[in-house]
This record gives C-alpha cells, structure tokens and sequence, in this order.
C-alpha cells in the first residue's frame, strides 16, 4: 500500500515538473514571438520613415516599455557634447524637464560612462546611492518614479550617436535576454539614423544639382544682362541654406555694392547698400584674400563694442 501511496506520488510529482517546464517553454515561446513582432514592428516603422527619424524613435520606446514593463524611456541623441532628450515616454514632468535640460555628463555618470566606451549600465534602484549628476536623478525618480533602469549605447563604427534608457517603477533588474533585445533595437536605430543620413545627402545633393542647372539657365537666358543671375544665384543660395535673407556684393577696389538683395528690411538694405567702412569685419577679410568667412552668431562682441558692420547686419536682425 505504502509502495502504491509512493508511486502515485512520483507521477504526481513528475506531471507537476512536466507542467512546469510546459508552462516555461509557454511562456519562453511567447516572449520570443512578442520580441519578433516588435522586431518586425520597429523595422516596418524604418522602412516607412522617409528620413523621419521621430516615429521610428518612438516605436522602439514603445516596444521595449511593453515587451517588459517599463513605465517609461527615453531616446538620447548625442551631437559629441551633449546628450539631447528626441523621444521621451512616460511622465509629461520628466519629460518636459529632458527637454529642457540638455546633459552634459561628467565620466563618472551614465551617459558619461557611454562616451568613455561602454555600451551597456544597468542598475536595479536609481533610489539608491550617490550618481554623478544629481539633478538627473533626482528628477528620474522624483518626477518620474523610476527605480531600476537599463541604458544602451548607439554607435556607428565606434561613434557615439546617442543611446536608448528604459526604467521601470520597481526595483526589478533587467534579464540578459531582455538588454539583448533592447541592444538589437539600438542596432536598428543606428540604422535607421544611417538611412536618414544618406537619404539627407542625396536630397541635398539633388537640390545643389537642380539650383545649379537653374542658374545656368538663366546664365543662358540673359546674354550681358547681369541683373537676373545675380538674383538667381542669390535665391538659390538662401533656398538651399534655409536662410533668413542675403546680399550678393560686387566690389571695386573701394567699396562693396549690392547688386541683388533679399529677405531684408528696407533698414537694413538703406544702411548696407554700399559698404566703405569694412576693414576688420568679415567683407575686410574677403578683401584680404580670405574665400570663406563665417560667423555663429553676429551678436558678437564686435557688435556689443558698437563695430559698423556688425550694427548695420543686426538692423536685419541678423545671427548668423
């Protein structure tokens, strides 16, 4: 009898080991198939941006929260300085405080350990500890609850491009498997921001084809009459530098004349039409031989100290 109790017990016991690898295998089998949806997901959001990298961003911010229960995340873009906030998922007050606060970490954070040539920070409670950039932290947690979190770099051929964060609002790690997947969605990131890069450069590439072939055409259209090539290499210059307004100046030795402006008040054309006074501002150097003189920002201190040229551009208001 005590034999039969014994037998009963070992298949039982063995059945419930059964069911308990067939429910591991289950559930193993539906997080492999979750994780080949997003995949394609994420893929079908790349094939279908045209150069627009912002639904891709969110479509990987959105697979990895739900794929394994993250309250939110965040898409860095990294320009070599710092690191920009270009999708945010969860609380609108830490997202709206990314936004507004660029970061510029020290080495010892975790963006900063991402420029020093790691790929990979994890760390189970973000309540926890000292961190080397604490207003970050504290609006992680404070404003967006988050406790663990996992971030992962984006690189191009050793080049930082940004990095993907996801966090959840417990303190619960994250699996091999899973940072395995958010890795490949950054690999897929960098690839969509590859074809964006590329489909950038070749409508740029078109449009300086096309302004060319434009002025040629007018060149061919108007033999001796210089007015109208002026204003077309002109517009076509602003067109593809996305700027504000512009002068083509000729110079004679003593001044420089505009011979065609666009885009700018009557202010600032009345007080720039004929430039004598140039010497030590940007016409100045082009005089001197220079062939390219640019400026970030026109506000300068030559403008602060009350230099000619420099008022005359800001009548415009020009910046750059």
């Amino acid at each position: 009898m005590t034999s039969m109790r014994d037998d009963r017990a070992a298949r039982e016991s063995e059945n419930a080991e059964l069911q308990r690898r067939l429910a591991e295998c289950e559930a193993e089998l539906a997080e492999a198939r979750a994780q080949q949806i997003a995949v394609a997901e994420v893929l079908q959001a790349i094939n279908s941006s045209s150069g627009d990298l912002a639904p891709v961003f969110d479509t990987i911010l959105e697979k990895a929260a739900r794929l394994y229960d993250a309250n939110f995340g965040i898409f860095w873009g990294y320009d070599g300085e710092l690191f920009h906030a270009v999708a945010v998922r969860g609380s609108a007050q830490f997202a709206d405080f990314l936004r507004d606060n660029p970061q510029h970490p020290p080495p010892a954070s975790d963006l900063g350990r991402l420029v020093r040539g790691e790929n990979v920070v994890h760390k189970a409670d973000y309540a926890t500890g000292t961190h080397a950039t604490p207003a970050l932290n504290r609006a992680l947690v404070d404003l967006g609850g988050g406790r663990a979190g996992l971030l992962v770099a984006l690189r191009k051929d050793d080049v930082l491009l940004g990095a993907i964060r996801i966090y959840r609002q417990e303190v619960r790690s994250f699996t091999g498997k899973q940072i395995t997947l958010v890795e490949n969605f950054a690999a897929q990131a960098v690839i969509a921001m590859e074809n964006a890069r590329l489909l950038t450069e070749t409508r740029e590439a078109l449009e300086q084809q096309t302004a060319t072939a434009e002025v040629l055409q007018v060149i061919n259209s108007s033999p001796g009459d210089l007015a109208p090539v002026f204003e077309a290499i002109l517009e076509k210059a602003m067109r593809l530098c996305q700027a504000w307004g512009g002068a083509f100046r000729l110079f004679d030795g003593q001044a420089f004349r505009a011979v065609a402006m666009r885009g700018v008040p009557a202010a600032f054309a009345g007080a720039t039409r004929e430039i004598r006074e140039f010497r030590g501002t940007a016409l100045g150097r082009i005089a001197e031989g220079e062939r390219l003189v640019q400026a970030a920002d026109l506000a300068d201190p030559e403008y602060r100290s009350g230099q000619p040229d420099r008022v005359r551009q800001m009548l415009g208001p020009v910046r750059a």
